[in-house]
């Protein structure tokens, strides 16, 4: 952590869109507060109206945390991930932000490595990479390890984004860098991710990866569905024409 005292001037929110995560929101924002004990930084959580409480478990983190630490900003339905970014967005205070999901498969002990590898490269994103030395996938089959590892290799052949996670969602962003790129995502779902570093990549952006170990979820079912297949191919079509 001795590296993260460097520039004390940075703050970090951290947008955790939720649906469903009562059972992990707890542990997760737990996690945050233990890797990140020197560091200044929220964490926004947009909630798109979960039925099984996890916008009261929040309210309970905020009475542990404080409200300027924990921020709930909920959304009334499921509106997209995208624009569940963009709504976190509204709200950080931070000159840096940092996207992960809330169901434990993006573990916050990384981020100490995130934010070390930025402030060493002065990169505009630092982004998890499960495909590169010490990275990795747990918790999957081997269909769905064959799925992930296709799609980033189509995408590697056709758009040479020189990023080698693709599909990844565990990235930490300067504020102003991933306003810009999101402004110009019109993707939803499985393929908004590649999108992003896509058009962050075209735009010159200077990129970073830090290789991570990907748990799938523990508890609650995955929000990816075989209708994503059919969605990443046309999305893939869709930014070799556009990009």
């Amino acid at each position: 952590m001795d590296g993260l005292n460097k520039n004390q001037a940075n703050k970090y929110s951290i947008i955790v869109p939720t649906y469903n995560e009562r059972l992990n929101i707890g542990l997760i924002v737990y996690l945050i507060f233990k890797h990140l004990k020197d560091v200044d930084f929220e964490v926004i959580v947009v909630d798109d109206g979960s039925p099984d409480g996890t916008q009261d478990i929040v309210i309970q983190l905020q009475k542990v945390y404080g409200e300027d630490r924990i921020l709930l900003r909920p959304r009334p339905k499921k509106l997209g991930l995208g624009t569940a970014y963009i709504h976190g967005m509204k709200h950080a205070s931070g000159n840096f932000v940092v996207i992960m999901d809330a169901d434990l498969s993006h573990h916050p002990k990384y981020l100490p490595r995130f934010i070390s590898k930025q402030m060493e490269t002065r990169a505009d994103i630092v982004t998890g990479t499960r495909y590169v030395k010490g990275g990795g996938v747990h918790g999957w089959n081997l269909m769905r390890k064959l799925t992930s590892r296709g799609a980033n290799v189509l995408a590697q052949t056709f758009l040479w984004p020189g990023v080698s996670d693709l599909t990844g969602s565990f990235r930490l962003y300067r504020k102003s860098v991933l306003e810009d790129i999101i402004s110009c995502c019109v993707s939803k779902g499985y393929v908004f991710q590649m999108e992003m570093i896509v058009r962050a990549s075209r735009k010159g952006y200077h990129i970073e990866e830090v290789p991570i170990t990907f748990v799938d979820r523990v508890f609650g079912s995955s929000k990816l569905g075989g209708s994503e297949i059919v969605e990443y191919l046309k999305g893939l079509a869709y930014l070799l024409v556009t990009t």
